[in-house]
């Protein structure tokens, strides 16, 4: 079972990857259009705030909430009866998230003044914000309906199609902004508008993999269908407990509109790099994960369950680990090589460096937060996350109050931090006083040998690091070709150490 996991949840990686390699290319591409101002920081919270929506309906609560109980229909109902809850939930969804978006673009002023109040104080920039928030939401109810389908195929095994999906974001918004922003005088316009296109043009690129497997609905109102109502009633509370993370960032945004002009972009563009690995293993292992945790539930397998939570957290830490000190160590060459470009200042890349530094001190919470968290959607249960999702969400404003005043933007992405760890602690040990998961033998030699491996690849990491100046000076081809260098080798000491301590790739399928 770990094997095929260990295949799915490599499959989904490649194609993240891919797609992060692309949105890479969007925010190089974007940051040398807008730099970090005004534009940007406008641009950013229109973004965010659909995008924040999409984690909390789409990726988030209701993929945990839809793939439980479609895996239970799939394993003890017949396929007509899977087929009628497809065609009623597909059409609930719709109406429910086309209503959602009419609402906010009709009171699109009322929502900017809750998620970016410092803005009032400016009309022009205001009125703005709230026009790109108008354009950029209807991708809210596009990319609803492309989860949807993307968890069907994930129900089944199909793990390439919604991994790839993304890609469409990426390449709408670079050919916006190659092509048509530069011939407006509100550059940020084009690219909200590419956010409208590329939601729609994912959805559809979906359509044709589910009608070839027999899956396609015709969409239905289904509101007091059985199977709706318990999607109903998991989803309301996950909308809580999976986006913890994601309700931290925005709230950010509440905090950071009162701060100093481009500190908005300075998070932004640090929260984008920090995506790149959470993205590509912590989702993508969380994706994998689901399925099989809901099947093994679904006919009562407990001793599977267990070994697939305890293959997901140790393949987290064996890859959280040092991504978490590279990321701290390549801040500046990372920041320096994909956004100094064009608008981009050296002084930009200062602040945005010291904020992916606090973010990334908090990547390993944030990825354990995916696979922890499906321990218990798995079971259908969201009362227990929810309620820790709460409190964490609660310490994360306390956080923002405390840290904002002496480290200002920085603080914010600490406070990030810290409640992602509360929360990834909390559902740790929700997980062990419940029994749903025991941790298998061997987790405290398999911590020491991903620590000592990563301290020798940290060690050589500071050695060969050129210097921040050094960075600054040099051409883009010397950044990429450093960075490449500092990459491959770091990548090349860890996983040499870790072999030397006696890790091999059948640990990794989960055969200790």
């Amino acid at each position: 079972m770990a094997g095929h996991l260990l295949r799915a949840g490599s499959l989904v990686s490649a194609m993240t990857l891919i797609s992060r390699v692309l949105g890479l290319a969007r925010e190089v591409v974007v940051a040398n259009l807008l730099g970090a101002g005004m534009a940007s920081d406008l641009f950013f919270v229109a973004q965010k705030i659909p995008n924040f929506l999409r984690r909390l309906f789409a990726e988030g609560a209701f993929s945990q909430a839809f793939v439980p109980v479609l895996s239970e229909y799939e394993a003890r109902r017949s396929r007509q009866e899977v087929l009628a809850l497809l065609n009623k939930v597909s059409g609930t969804l719709a109406v429910i998230l086309l209503g959602i978006t009419v609402l906010v673009i009709l009171i699109a002023p009322a929502v900017m003044t809750v998620y970016a109040p410092g803005f009032r104080d400016e009309p022009g920039k205001f009125e703005l914000a709230t026009t790109l928030l108008r354009i950029t939401f209807p991708y809210l109810l596009f990319i609803s309906l492309t989860a949807f389908a993307g968890s069907v195929l994930n129900s089944i095994g199909k793990f390439a199609v919604p991994a790839i999906t993304p890609v469409f974001l990426s390449i709408c918004q670079i050919i916006a902004a190659l092509t048509v922003a530069p011939g407006l005088e509100q550059q940020s316009m084009a690219l909200a508008w590419s956010i409208f296109v590329a939601g729609l043009v994912q959805l559809l690129f979906n359509l044709p993999f589910l009608w070839k497997e027999g899956l396609l609905p015709k969409p239905q109102w289904g509101w007091k269908d059985e199977g709706v109502q318990r999607i109903l009633k998991l989803m309301v509370p996950a909308m809580f407990a999976v986006s913890v993370t994601q309700t931290s960032l925005l709230l950010d945004v509440v905090f950071v509109s009162f701060l100093q002009e481009k500190s908005i972009s300075w998070l932004y563009y640090a929260d984008r790099l920090l995506e790149f690995p959470l993205g590509i293993f912590g989702i993508a292992i969380a994706t994998v994960v689901l399925p099989s945790l809901s099947r093994q539930h679904a006919i009562a397998d407990v001793a599977d369950f267990n070994r697939t939570m305890d293959w997901g957290l140790r393949l987290l830490v064996f890859i959280g680990v040092p991504a978490t000190l590279g990321l701290i160590l390549l801040a500046d060459g990372l920041v320096t090589t994909i956004y100094q470009h064009g608008s981009f200042t050296a002084d930009d890349v200062y602040h945005v460096r010291w904020a992916l530094m606090a973010y990334a001190l908090g990547l390993l919470s944030f990825m354990s937060v995916k696979v922890l968290a499906t321990g218990f959607f798995a079971r259908q249960d969201t009362r227990t996350p929810v309620r820790i999702a709460i409190i964490s969400v609660v310490f994360n404003m306390i956080c923002n109050a405390l840290l904002i005043w002496p480290f200002e933007f920085v603080g914010l992405a600490l406070a990030t931090t810290l409640s992602g760890s509360l929360n990834a602690f909390l559902l740790y040990r929700g997980l062990r006083r419940t029994g749903i998961y025991q941790p298998g033998p061997g987790w405290g030699r398999w911590w020491l040998n991903v620590v000592l491996a990563s301290l020798v690849m940290s060690a050589l990491l500071l050695w060969l690091h050129p210097g921040t100046e050094r960075w600054l000076a040099g051409g883009t081809l010397e950044r990429i070709g450093w960075l490449a260098l500092l990459v491959a080798v770091g990548g090349v000491a860890y996983l040499v150490s870790i072999a030397a301590a006696g890790v091999r790739l059948r640990h990794l399928k989960g055969q200790f």
